[in-house]
C-alpha cells in the first residue's frame, strides 16, 4: 500500500502539471477551437486523471514478447503434484546452510508517514463521497416526484425537438414541482424533467432542445465520472479548478449546439429563457450526476454574452478543432508511459525487456506469500519468471548483499583470499554463532553481520559506491549509512538484477578477479545431491520486530549446465529460510536439484 500511495502521489503531481499545460494551450488557441471541442478537451483531463489509478506494471508490461510468452506458457509446465514445498525440504531446512539469522530494524518516519497519508486520503474519499451522495439525494426525490407529461401538444413538440437534435434513442419526459430549472438525469436511461407550472411554449422548446443536446452528448455520464474523480482527487485544487471550467465549457457547447439548430431570430429568445431561470436559481450543487439548463449566475452571464456574440462555426474551425484535439490526444498517449516511469523511477523498479523469457505461474509453491522466482539457464540464455511485476521491483537485498561485500573486500585487498578469518571484537550479539572468530565461509553461512560491516567500514563508502555503480548493483544507493544501507534501507535491487549480477560474476565477466570469485563461490556452497551442487545465500528483512520478506539467491551446477536463481517473498514470517524451501521445491519439480 505504501508503494501504491507513493506512486499515486507522484503520478497525480505529474498528471496535474500535464492538465495545466493542456489548459494553457487550450486558452492560447481558444480562437481556433470551437465551443464543442473546447468541452471535448476536458476528456483529455479525465484521461490524465486515470493515469495514477493504473498500476505502473501495466505500462511496463507493454511488451509483445512478454505477452506472447504469457499467453503461450503452460501454467502446468512445472508439476504441482505430490508433496507441498514444506514437506519436500523439511530436512534441508535444518542444515547449517540454511541458518537464517537477521537483526530487526525499526522504521518510523517514511513508512508510517506514507501510512498516515494513505489514511488521510481514504478518510477524505469517504467524507467527499458522503457529500456527493447527500447532494444527489434531492435528485432521487425529484425523480420520484416527476410525473409523465400527458399534454399532447408538448409531447408533439418533444418529438419534433428530438428530430431536430438527431436523437433516435428513447428519452423520457416528465415534470416536477421540486425543480425550478429543466434537468436531465439517468445514467442508463435519460429522463428530462421540466419545472411544473406555467412556461411559454418557446421556453419549453428551448429547454427541450438544450436537455436533448445534453442527452446526445452523454453529459450525464461524463458528469458522473467527474463526480467520481472529484471523490478520488478531493485534495487536488487543479482538479476542482478544471472541473469548474469543464462545467462552463459543457454549457457553452450545449448552447452552441442549440443555437446552430435555431434560426438567428430565435437566439435572443433563447438567451432570455436563460435569464428567466436566473431569477429562480439558488446556489448550484456542482457535485450532482445531473446535467441541466440552469447554472450559477456568473456562468449564466457568460453564457448570455456568448449567445449575443454567437456566429455559426465554419467547417475550417471544426477541422482545426479536431486536429488540435487529436494532436493533444496523441501527445498524451506518448507521454503517459513517461509519467508512469518518472513516478516509478529507477530507484524502485528495474525495467526488463528480453525475448528469451518464459513466464509461468508458480503461485502454488508460494503458499500464501506474495513473491517472485527468476531462473536463468546459462546454457540456453532463457529466463523463467514467476510474477513478472515483482521480479522487476527493487527491494532491500538484506543479507544477500554480503556476496558483493565479500567480493569488493577481496578485490580491494581488505580480505585475503588465502586467509579470510577475522577476530571477533567481543561484542555480544543475539546469535551465539556470531560470537566467535569468523572466516568468510562461516560468516556467510551464519550470516554474521559484524563481519561484513567491518569489511565495508575498511573499504569505505567511496570505494563501495564506485564498485556498486560500476556493477549496476540495483540502485547502488549508500545514503542509508555505511553500516546499514543494505538492511531495509537505501540500497535496493530486484530479483532480475540479482540473477544478472550472479551470472556475470559466475562467468567471470565482472570486474572481479577469478581468484576472488572462486573464494566467494566456496563460501556460498551449501550442499550436493546426485552430482548437482547447490550454492546460495539467504536474506531476511525484519522491520519493527516483524519478519516481512525473505530472499534466497544462488545457483545450481549440474555438471552439464548452471542455473542461476533468485526467489523473493513478502508476507508475515516469510524469511530467507522459507524462500529457500520454496526455491528447492521448484528446483526439484524442474528436475534441476
Amino acid at each position: 500500500m505504501n508503494t501504491f500511495i507513493t506512486f499515486f502521489m507522484m503520478t497525480t503531481a505529474l498528471s496535474s502539471i500535464g492538465i495545466l499545460l493542456i489548459l494553457i494551450i487550450k486558452w492560447g488557441l481558444k480562437k481556433h477551437i470551437s465551443a464543442r471541442w473546447q468541452y471535448n478537451f476536458g476528456l483529455l483531463f479525465l484521461i490524465l486523471l486515470l493515469v495514477p489509478l493504473i498500476p505502473s506494471s501495466f505500462f511496463a508490461s507493454l511488451n509483445f514478447g512478454g505477452w506472447l510468452n504469457t499467453f503461450t506458457s503452460d501454467g502446468g509446465a512445472i508439476s504441482s503434484t505430490g508433496t507441498t514445498p514444506r514437506e519436500i525440504v523439511g530436512g534441508l531446512y535444518r542444515t547449517d546452510g540454511f541458518q537464517d539469522f537477521a537483526i530487526p530494524v525499526n522504521h518510523f518516519t517514511s513508512e508510517y508517514l506514507l501510512t498516515i497519508l494513505m489514511g488521510i486520503w481514504i478518510i477524505g474519499i469517504i467524507a467527499t463521497a458522503f457529500i456527493v451522495l447527500h447532494c444527489n439525494k434531492n435528485l432521487r426525490l425529484i425523480k420520484e416526484s416527476a410525473k409523465p407529461i400527458e399534454n399532447k401538444e408538448l409531447i408533439s413538440l418533444f418529438l419534433r425537438c428530438k428530430d431536430e437534435v438527431g436523437i433516435k434513442s428513447d428519452v423520457l419526459l416528465g415534470s416536477s414541482i421540486m425543480t425550478k430549472t429543466p434537468m436531465t438525469i439517468g445514467f442508463f436511461k435519460a429522463l428530462i424533467i421540466l419545472p411544473a407550472g406555467e412556461m411559454s411554449l418557446s421556453d419549453v422548446r428551448f429547454a427541450m432542445l438544450h436537455e436533448l443536446t445534453h442527452c446526445k452528448n452523454k453529459d450525464v455520464q461524463i458528469n458522473s465520472f467527474m463526480c467520481l474523480f472529484h471523490i478520488l482527487y478531493w485534495f487536488n485544487p487543479v482538479v476542482h479548478f478544471v472541473f469548474k471550467q469543464m462545467r462552463l465549457d459543457r454549457e457553452l457547447a450545449c448552447d452552441a449546439s442549440v443555437l446552430e439548430i435555431l434560426p438567428k431570430e430565435s437566439h435572443v429568445g433563447y438567451g432570455e429563457t436563460l435569464l428567466n431561470f436566473v431569477k429562480s436559481l439558488s446556489t448550484p450543487q456542482v457535485l450532482t450526476f445531473a446535467a441541466g439548463m440552469g447554472d450559477s449566475k456568473p456562468h449564466i452571464i457568460k453564457r448570455v454574452k456568448h449567445i449575443t456574440l454567437y456566429t455559426r462555426e465554419s467547417g475550417l474551425l471544426k477541422m482545426k478543432s479536431i486536429c488540435l484535439f487529436f494532436l493533444m490526444l496523441l501527445l498524451i498517449f506518448c507521454k503517459v508511459p513517461i509519467i508512469s516511469v518518472l513516478a516509478d523511477n529507477d530507484d524502485s523498479r528495474y525495467h526488463f525487456h528480453a525475448d528469451d523469457v518464459f513466464y509461468t505461474d508458480l503461485s502454488y509453491y508460494f503458499d500464501g506469500f506474495e513473491g517472485s522466482f527468476v531462473l536463468y539457464d546459462m546454457d540456453s540464455g532463457w529466463h523463467t519468471i514467476h510474477n513478472r511485476d515483482m521480479s522487476m521491483m527493487r527491494v532491500s537485498p538484506t543479507s544477500t548483499y554480503k556476496i558483493i561485500s565479500a567480493l569488493i573486500a577481496l578485490e580491494t585487498g581488505i580480505l585475503d583470499a588465502d586467509y579470510t578469518e577475522r577476530e571477533w571484537d567481543g561484542i555480544v550479539h543475539p546469535f551465539e554463532a556470531w560470537n566467535q572468530n569468523q572466516t568468510l565461509s562461516s560468516a556467510m553461512h551464519s550470516s554474521a553481520n559484524w563481519y561484513f560491516q567491518d569489511l565495508d567500514a575498511k573499504v569505505g563508502a567511496e570505494r563501495l559506491s564506485f564498485y556498486l555503480t560500476q556493477l549496476s548493483y540495483g540502485n547502488h544507493n549508500l545514503t542509508g549509512g555505511i553500516a546499514d544501507f543494505w538492511i531495509e534501507s537505501s540500497l535496493r535491487i530486484s530479483p532480475l538484477e540479482q540473477v544478472g549480477f550472479l551470472a556475470s560474476v559466475y562467468r567471470n565477466e565482472s570486474i572481479f578477479e577469478a581468484e576472488h570469485v572462486n573464494a566467494v563461490k566456496d563460501a556460498l556452497r551449501l550442499s550436493e545431491r546426485d552430482g548437482a551442487v547447490l550454492s546460495g545465500k539467504t536474506g531476511t528483512g525484519i522491520v519493527n520486530s516483524q519478519t516481512v520478506n525473505g530472499w534466497f539467491i544462488g545457483y545450481v551446477e549440474t555438471g552439464l549446465n548452471t542455473f542461476i536463481f533468485a526467489t523473493y517473498i513478502q508476507g508475515d514470517n516469510g524469511g530467507g529460510s522459507v524462500a529457500a524451501q520454496i526455491t528447492l521445491s521448484i528446483l526439484e519439480s524442474m528436475g534441476i536439484y
